[in-house]
């Protein structure tokens, strides 16, 4: 059973047009930069394995974004601003409306696919899926056009909205939703919260998704927020816990994880467990990649860079780096870069970290921390 407000088929372009309409005159707010079209500059790097600073000043940064080309942007949770960042000072291509920031809600996750920028918010109703036109003018310049509701009627709190969001292998759309502080949504396969949800890019859900009719492909989850796919393109998540253990899972569709029945290994038949647990202070997990052969994944609360690499049995083992008072404090979203090595996003200015001179930042982690020849 699809929860209220999911919109699929006919109804998704009919819910296209009714957001066009109420948004009449309160599109995307687009800001023109005199260095507009201006192209990429290349990723600022060093020899000896520190991160350099892409771009500085961003405020509450959320997610990465790679449009190719070297193009780069990041979501702003608290302002709703959509920043480019390849040019070495942050510009703000547009401000998305109806974006209301409360608690851990706001702009969260983007995501590209064929001209569409697709984003995940929060409303005064709700969370939301959407997505934009993405225009590209010839002068260079990125201005997204009017939202179109691909999903909408996701339960939103001040803690645990997910939001994280990511084109697979498989060409479709995945989307980390949080149980929106209700423990109950997790194991009730009538709500879209404390799921893995899995559509097709104009908002549809999928025929062979593990249950039919739903967007739902895996449940039980508290508070996902890192998505990444291994060379066999398989599904891995990053996960919340709450008070002993954070996750990461192999994503099987259609499976539970567990909360709020376990949380961590439990070793019970009825759900699936993490193949790699942390204390909640060592890791807070957001975002998640893949690159060189290993997963990497930001830590919030533990402050630190995660690297887990998977042995062909199955066998976890990881390290951190940037841990400690030499680190870059709370480390909110990792992909890979244009060229090699890491981006990481910072993100000390949303009300819990302590922020430093020039917070939050982008960096680059250069090729040689990944293959272990420095750091």
């Amino acid at each position: 059973m699809m929860r209220r407000g999911a919109r699929t088929g006919i109804a998704a372009l009919a819910a296209a047009a009714l957001v066009g309409a109420l948004l009449a005159g309160c599109t995307t707010t687009t800001v023109r930069d005199p260095a507009a079209s201006a192209p990429p500059r290349p990723l600022p790097t060093s020899t000896d394995g520190r991160p350099v600073d892409v771009v500085t000043g961003l405020r509450s940064p959320w997610s990465i974004l790679q449009l190719g080309g070297g193009r780069i942007l990041v979501s702003e949770r608290d302002s709703g601003r959509i920043v480019r960042v390849d040019r070495g000072e942050p510009q703000p291509i547009g401000t998305v409306p109806g974006v209301v920031h409360t608690g851990e809600g706001g702009l969260l996750g983007l995501a590209y696919r064929d001209g569409w920028l697709y984003a995940y918010t929060t409303t005064a109703s709700d969370n939301r899926v959407i997505r934009m036109r993405l225009d590209d003018p010839t002068d260079g310049d990125l201005s997204p056009g009017t939202p179109q509701v691909l999903l909408d009627g996701l339960d939103r709190a001040a803690n645990h909205d997910g939001g994280r969001i990511a084109f697979g292998p498989d060409g479709m759309l995945y989307v980390t939703v949080g149980d929106a502080s209700d423990t109950g949504n997790a194991q009730d396969l009538r709500s879209l919260n404390g799921k893995i949800l899995r559509m097709t890019p104009d908002g549809d859900v999928p025929d062979d998704n593990p249950f039919p009719g739903s967007y739902v492909y895996s449940y039980g989850h508290r508070n996902p927020q890192g998505l990444a796919w291994d060379a066999d393109g398989r599904l891995w998540a990053s996960e919340f816990g709450q008070n002993t253990w954070d996750e990461l899972n192999r994503i099987v569709p259609g499976q539970d994880y567990g909360w709020p029945v376990v949380e961590g290994v439990a070793h019970d038949p009825r759900f699936v467990d993490p193949v790699v647990q942390w204390p909640t202070d060592e890791a807070s997990p957001s975002g998640l990649a893949f690159a060189d052969g290993a997963f990497w994944m930001a830590g919030l609360g533990g402050q630190r860079l995660w690297r887990i690499a998977i042995s062909a049995a199955g066998h976890p083992s990881s390290r951190a780096l940037f841990a400690g008072d030499a680190g870059y404090g709370r480390l909110r979203d990792v992909a890979p870069a244009p060229g090699g090595g890491l981006l990481v996003l910072t993100d000390n200015t949303d009300g819990r970290g302590s922020p430093r001179d020039g917070d939050d930042r982008l960096l680059h982690v250069p090729p040689g921390v990944l293959t272990g020849e420095v750091g």
